[in-house]
């Protein structure tokens, strides 16, 4: 359940960030096909739910009560990624921060989905 209610979190809350920024600034989703590409990025968000929920639970005894570090950890790599994606060639700052504002909304967003999901463990 807790990968379930992550991986909504991971997939949602982009197309609702990306919507409003496109609405604001004509930002474009990347390719022809819009089902194509959402069929990736939801691969994408499936691996990276099972990930993290994944690792908080092979490393619930090293990380107990530490769940905070655990999402800032996350929050760093993702936009160190959005960072190094932008300097190269076919991804565009305002992607990148789209990406930064989805990923400070969803992370802590499935900080809190483990937390209720997985008390003890939090």
């Amino acid at each position: 359940m807790a990968i379930t209610a992550v991986f909504l979190t991971l997939f949602v809350v982009p197309i609702l960030v990306y919507g409003a920024q496109s609405a604001l600034t004509g930002l474009q989703p990347p390719g022809d096909n819009p089902a194509t590409f959402l069929f990736g990025v939801a691969v994408s968000k499936l691996g990276t739910a099972l990930a993290f929920v994944g690792f908080w639970l092979l490393a619930r005894n090293d990380l107990a009560g530490q769940l905070w570090t655990y999402v800032a950890l996350w929050w760093l790599m993702f936009v160190l990624g959005e960072i190094s994606q932008a300097i190269g060639p076919d991804y565009s700052w305002p992607e990148a921060i789209g990406g930064i504002i989805s990923e400070t909304i969803y992370l802590p967003l499935s900080g809190l989905i483990l937390r209720w999901l997985l008390p003890a463990l939090a």
